[in-house]
């Protein structure tokens, strides 16, 4: 696969990214070569694409499975699998915010669950209590919502996002804090 000089860009920047999310680079570049293949590729393509190790791409490829970003395919009268990122952005998105709040958001609920009872039995000042608890309560608002918009249908959630801060129009007028 020829990659053109923006290709080039578009996988370096993800790259960059990755490394901002948490993501090893080289992970993070087999991710965005496979979201902008018009086609599956191997392993061998994606080593051939990207100048990297087999090695590398394998471990990268099983590690963005196991996230469900990358799925593999077969084609007939070949035996090596074919890989291809989520193609539907919406899906891409959502299974990317999904994996987040599974793996960094709901177990931080757990432990604030678990602080907040331990603080009520441990001697923990009031003060500290307080805000143990108002850290809870405002991240927990904050999964109940994702909770709730999440069950709603794509066509409702795209519509909720597109009208994004002109939502306060249909609520009763308050003061805004640039107002």
């Amino acid at each position: 696969m020829h990659l053109t000089k923006s290709m080039q860009d578009f996988i370096l920047h993800w790259g960059d990214m990755g490394t901002k999310w948490g993501v090893n680079r080289s992970v993070a570049q087999i991710h965005a070569l496979l979201h902008i293949a018009p086609e599956p590729m191997t392993a061998e393509d994606i080593c051939a694409a990207l100048d990297l190790a087999r090695s590398n791409v394998s471990t990268g490829l099983k590690e963005l499975q196991g996230w469900k970003l990358v799925k593999t395919s077969r084609q007939l009268g070949d035996r090596r699998d074919h890989f291809t990122s989520v193609r539907d952005m919406f899906d891409l998105v959502t299974v990317v915010i999904e994996g987040r709040r599974a793996r960094e958001f709901a177990p931080t609920l757990a432990a604030l669950n678990q602080v907040e009872k331990e603080a009520a039995l441990d001697g923990t000042p009031t003060n500290v209590r307080k805000r143990i608890n108002e850290t809870l309560v405002t991240m927990q608002m904050f999964d109940d919502w994702y909770l709730d918009v999440s069950r709603l249908p794509r066509a409702v959630q795209l519509a909720v996002v597109k009208l994004g801060g002109r939502v306060a129009r249909l609520l009763p007028k308050s003061k805004m804090p640039d107002e």
